[in-house]
């Protein structure tokens, strides 16, 4: 048969009520001992009696235990009231933030035009002035670009006229070069004039120079070209 459950409440009679305290306490001070060394956790226990004695279990120190937990309770309330201190400063930077881009939509539709009825005489005429400021540093630093563009251009029409006019100097000069080549003696042209087809014509007979036979030997004389 096994042990049937116990209610859990006051025992009245004083002796059974004394030899349960002996057996659960020694139990509890043996589960806080196993506690302590299979967990390696910092374990505490304070026990009294209804007569007032003290019984306690610690595998450190029942004061620094103390310490310890007043320190930690002391750090959680803190950080506890500075979360709350942190979500109501949020929570109005929050709101700041939403009323800054409500304002600043409103400004950007005024500007464009839009959701002018709600704008007085007064808040019309700042507009009107802001707006005439803004154009004129529109329009000042589209002149700058434009000025500075043109600048830019002006600079490149030089250097590419000063490349147009060396490589005009580099063409008179190759074209003088190749005039000096074809007048000089040696030259291809002159090579090309010596190497053109024997042409008969150009030469006299070979027998013109032979001697004829209406002339004696000794009335021969040999003729030589100058």
């Amino acid at each position: 048969m096994g042990r049937g459950k116990i209610e859990i409440k006051r025992i009245e009679n004083t002796t059974n009520r004394q030899v349960t305290f002996c057996k659960r306490r020694n139990g509890l001070l043996k589960k806080a001992y196993e506690l302590s060394v299979l967990c390696d956790a910092e374990v505490a226990l304070i026990v009294f009696s209804t007569r007032g004695r003290l019984y306690e279990y610690a595998n450190n120190s029942v004061r620094s235990t103390i310490e310890r937990y007043k320190k930690a309770s002391a750090d959680s309330s803190n950080s506890g009231f500075v979360f709350e201190s942190n979500t109501q400063f949020y929570q109005q930077e929050a709101t700041k933030l939403k009323r800054q881009i409500r304002d600043i939509q409103n400004s950007n539709r005024h500007i464009l035009g839009e959701a002018l009825s709600s704008l007085t005489f007064k808040e019309l005429k700042n507009l009107e002035g802001r707006l005439e400021r803004a154009i004129n540093r529109i329009r000042s630093k589209k002149n700058e670009l434009l000025f500075s563009e043109i600048e830019l251009m002006q600079k490149r029409e030089i250097e590419l006229q000063n490349a147009n006019m060396y490589l005009r100097a580099k063409i008179a000069e190759n074209e003088r070069a190749q005039q000096q080549m074809h007048l000089m003696p040696g030259s291809e042209y002159h090579q090309s004039m010596s190497s053109q087809p024997y042409d008969a014509r150009d030469f006299l007979p070979v027998n013109l120079l032979e001697p004829t036979h209406h002339y004696s030997h000794q009335d021969h004389t040999p003729l030589q070209l100058a």
